[in-house]
């Protein structure tokens, strides 16, 4: 089935929020100046002052179990855009992107999509994994939610929304798009924080990343990798 979409379609930002007071302003900075959009924030249960930051800003925010999902999904309940784009808290939309976003959308057949991925510090090795981005998304289509993955609400509803998984949710939501129709992977970058590779390392990240993916293919319950990747306290 295929949408019309043109520049008066109303994008429905949806921000899962989790003690996210070092990010959510800069994040919501980035998007105030785009037209016709509506910025809805899930929080978790943040222990900070995130929600504080966001009542300061003007913008409405409701509650949500966390995890990810369950905090994408309830945003999209209260989402009246017939666009939606889940940010990651961390993570900075470029000038006009609700332009980029419209016109992404316009062709025949696609139902979502999603941004190339620029890594906020210098270390060479993120190069090289924004490289590993780029070619997993455009020669895949398997955008993450990094990525600022934005789809067409009905095709949203279509595919039941984001799986109730504690991990990969992003992951097996592309999955079942690319039944549905084709992923666009537009040239233009979000800025997402480095913070996760760094915490970790850069190569220890990306190996346990890929060892997610082929222990979710080989059938591996997503709890169980959800507590190895994450540890048991985090959410």
């Amino acid at each position: 089935m295929n949408y019309e979409y043109n520049t008066s379609d109303k994008i429905s930002i949806i921000i899962p929020t989790l003690n996210e007071s070092t990010n959510i302003e800069v994040a919501i900075t980035s998007i105030q100046s785009a037209k016709n959009i509506e910025i809805i924030v899930v929080d978790g249960g943040s222990e900070d002052n995130t929600l504080e930051i966001i009542q300061k800003l003007g913008i409405k925010f409701i509650h949500s179990l966390p995890g990810r999902a369950s905090q994408m999904n309830a945003g999209a309940l209260f989402a009246t855009g017939n666009i939606l784009l889940f940010l990651h808290a961390d993570t900075q939309l470029p000038p006009k992107f609700d332009t980029v976003v419209r016109e992404a959308l316009k062709p025949p057949g696609v139902v979502a999509g999603a941004f190339n991925l620029k890594i906020n510090a210098s270390a060479w090795s993120l190069r090289l994994v924004e490289w590993g981005v780029k070619v997993r998304s455009h020669f895949f289509h398997l955008p993450y939610g990094d990525q600022a993955i934005f789809i067409k609400q009905e095709v949203f509803k279509q595919v039941g929304g984001f799986p109730e998984l504690p991990i990969m949710e992003d992951f097996e939501m592309m999955r079942r798009l690319q039944r549905m129709g084709r992923i666009q992977i537009v040239p233009t970058e979000v800025l997402t924080s480095a913070r996760r590779w760094l915490k970790k390392g850069v190569f220890k990240t990306t190996l346990m990343n890929q060892i997610t993916i082929i222990a979710y293919f080989l059938g591996v319950s997503p709890t169980r990798i959800k507590y190895w990747y994450r540890g048991k306290n985090n959410t």
